[in-house]
């Protein structure tokens, strides 16, 4: 029984090694991977400084923006709900994104921070228009030329007036009165002999 004990031991003692190497391993790799997105965050953040005077100018309780970074395995700088800012895969550029019905679409893509936080303030002026103008409306005007042709496409002439619309009212009422009355004589006119006499009369 000792024997196999022994014999054991040392089997378990090269899994415990191992185990502990793949411990050690994971712990590297992890650390890495927390290096990599510590340091994709602070880019983040660097941008976000820049961006902050253009930020600072957006009223607080506009509800269509949110400049904020996510945490997770990949930071992100979020503009809006579609638009945000995230590092390459080489965790030096960045590129500035935004989700649309056709898929997603790059706006800006440098290694310098200058020419994307410009594309994000573009951006963000460019949201803020387009919701002034569809709380606001706008008036569009009708062309003068277009006016001009309206008018000629139906010309005063061909406009009756009052007095025109009058008289031939009341010469479709006299007309279809004598149509009646001659209707009304020819269907009792077997009827009423005395009639036959009034008007044989000379």
């Amino acid at each position: 029984m000792s024997e196999a004990g022994q014999n054991a031991a040392p089997g378990a003692n090269r899994l415990a090694e191992a185990v502990r190497e793949m411990k050690t391993a994971a712990a590297d790799r992890e650390d890495v991977v927390v290096e990599m997105r510590e340091a994709t965050r602070t880019r983040l953040e660097l941008l976000a400084q820049e961006l902050q005077p253009v930020f600072a100018e957006v009223p607080e309780d506009d509800p269509a923006f949110d400049f904020v970074i996510s945490t997770g395995q990949q930071p992100r700088l979020w503009i809006d709900a579609v638009a945000h800012v995230v590092m390459g895969p080489d965790r030096r550029t960045y590129r500035f994104l935004r989700d649309t019905r056709l898929g997603r679409v790059v706006l800006a893509e440098s290694t310098e921070i200058k020419p994307v936080a410009e594309q994000v303030t573009r951006y963000i002026a460019e949201r803020i228009v387009e919701r002034q103008r569809m709380v606001e409306g706008e008036v569009i005007a009708i062309p003068r030329k277009v006016e001009e042709e309206q008018a000629e496409e139906t010309p005063a002439a061909r406009k009756p007036g009052a007095a025109g619309a009058f008289f031939s009212a009341f010469f479709l009422v006299l007309v279809g009165g004598t149509i009646g009355a001659a209707g009304l004589i020819f269907f009792l006119w077997d009827r009423f002999p005395e009639l036959h006499q009034f008007l044989q009369r000379p």
